[in-house]
């Protein structure tokens, strides 16, 4: 593909070249290729085919999970977000073990490899947050919980300038990916001053349904906000905000 340089954009199609805007700027490229068809039902693109179909399931896998955080992911996520979480997926799928090439599953491959994705990667959890935190998930309550240390916000949080209010919160889904369907809790402490002053230890628990089967994700994350004329007003539109998955927790 090309990249469209001067003064006037163009968008559609002139004779065999499609010009079309994305998140990289105005693009050419020459139309042609192997037809639909020939792809659906040549023996020779079988592997086209499983790959295909694996990258759907990936895909549809990446929408629950977005979906299902989709109350901490609406102030915390990139531009690039779909395709990263999609690619980890895909990783995820190729070490099912079980299932063959093709029909390989994200709940039969190893889901741990999800532990430390950030959904901003522009403002990482762990260049974020510095405060000693540990999280757990009780699967007999159904308890997600997170233990967050004493500790001084102006030290242990990477604050954006502005800053002057902070909130960090917990959220736990339970993911069903055959049936794309979930179950959200969550949990925040409230919005706090971003000042040297000492926080006392705490813990937010969030909580999901009692002896799940399903697999388990737990994020955490923190968002900024300035304080103006009464108001809490989210910073630069959540730009710095971190939310990442710290936990994951499987049967």
């Amino acid at each position: 593909m090309a990249k469209q340089t001067g003064i006037i954009k163009l968008k559609g199609t002139i004779d065999d070249i499609s010009f079309y805007k994305t998140a990289d700027g105005h693009m050419a490229r020459a139309k042609g290729g192997i037809s639909r068809d020939r792809i659906l039902s040549d023996p020779a693109f079988q592997r086209t085919r499983e790959n295909g179909a694996e990258f759907g399931t990936a895909g549809r896998g990446g929408k629950l999970v977005r979906t299902a955080l989709r109350h901490l992911l609406q102030h915390a996520k990139d531009r690039r977000v779909v395709g990263r979480l999609t690619k980890e997926l895909l990783a995820i799928i190729k070490t099912d073990a079980t299932n063959k090439r093709g029909a390989r599953k994200i709940e039969e491959g190893d889901l741990n490899l999800l532990e430390d994705f950030d959904f901003n990667i522009n403002a990482p959890l762990r260049t974020t947050l510095y405060a000693q935190f540990d999280v757990s998930f009780n699967r007999t309550t159904g308890e997600s919980t997170a233990n967050i240390e004493a500790f001084s916000p102006a030290i242990r949080i990477a604050a954006p300038t502005g800053t002057t209010h902070f909130k960090i919160s917990l959220g736990a889904a339970e993911l069903d990916f055959p049936n794309m369907q979930f179950v959200f809790s969550s949990n925040n402490t409230g919005i706090i001053p971003y000042d040297p002053v000492e926080i006392p230890a705490s813990s937010l628990m969030a909580t999901l349904t009692a002896s799940s089967s399903l697999p388990v994700v737990q994020a955490l994350g923190v968002e900024f906000f300035q304080f103006v004329n009464g108001e809490h007003y989210p910073l630069k539109n959540g730009a710095n905000n971190a939310l990442t998955i710290v936990k994951v927790d499987t049967v």
